[in-house]
């Protein structure tokens, strides 16, 4: 019985760490084009900012446990703003790594993905996107929030179950062209808010007030990490 248990483990281990075929140019073109369309006009870029809510809360979240943080929640609201709160030191390295993951991480995340696609393990990237949303749908602490997660990550799952491999890589190269350019918008958008008079609590103002470098340092690396991210998952993605 342990033995077919373990065979069982290690067949599922090898089908999800496993190679797929790479979709064809075509595909990767039109996904990049639905996540434009996703991103650049403002109607629909409301509704689609709450899945980079997510991975920005998933963000802070992540690298505070990292930095050995305590994480005591996360909320989403209805206007794609969240909070996450981890109790420690109000001040260190970890506080500041835990205040820069937010704006990063979209960016980051949609590198990590490209560079998965770019190997072939279109499986490895569904699956362990929707472990991490499982992961962060135990720290949600309001109904919207949990709402959202739960939709997000049961849009991975049935493509990972009900789907065959092409439907898998263009909703994989979809959501990672997402990622990459969706990651690029929020910090410009806060920059433009901030020049107007508003969030003056925003990451970039409490990261000043943590290392006394200027805010504009912060936005700087901000769209830094974004736009090398872009270009160089684009690249990967393409194939270049």
């Amino acid at each position: 019985m342990v033995h077919l248990a373990s065979a069982s483990l290690a067949s599922l281990w090898d089908e999800v760490s496993g190679t797929q075929p790479d979709p064809e140019l075509w595909v990767v073109i039109v996904t990049l084009a639905v996540a434009l369309a996703a991103v650049v006009p403002h109607g629909l870029w409301r509704l689609a900012r709450n899945a980079i809510t997510i991975a920005h809360e998933g963000g802070h979240g992540l690298v505070a446990l990292l930095t050995g943080r305590t994480l005591t929640g996360i909320t989403l609201h209805s206007d794609t703003s969240g909070l996450t709160v981890s109790r420690g030191k109000p001040h260190g390295l970890g506080m500041i790594l835990t205040a820069a993951a937010g704006y990063t991480a979209p960016p980051l995340l949609g590198l990590g993905g490209a560079a998965l696609l770019a190997s072939g393990r279109i499986t490895l990237l569904l699956w362990a996107a929707t472990a991490l949303l499982v992961a962060l749908l135990v720290m949600v602490r309001n109904a919207y929030g949990v709402l959202t997660v739960v939709l997000t990550g049961g849009t991975f799952v049935l493509v990972s179950w009900l789907t065959g491999p092409q439907v898998q890589a263009a909703f994989a190269y979809a959501a990672v062209w997402f990622l990459l350019l969706g990651g690029v918008r929020p910090a410009f958008e806060l920059q433009a808010k901030r020049a107007r008079g508003g969030a003056g609590d925003s990451d970039a103002d409490q990261l000043a007030r943590l290392t006394h470098a200027p805010a504009g340092v912060w936005f700087f690396l901000f769209h830094a990490v974004s736009l090398c991210s872009l270009i160089g998952g684009g690249r990967w993605l393409l194939g270049l």
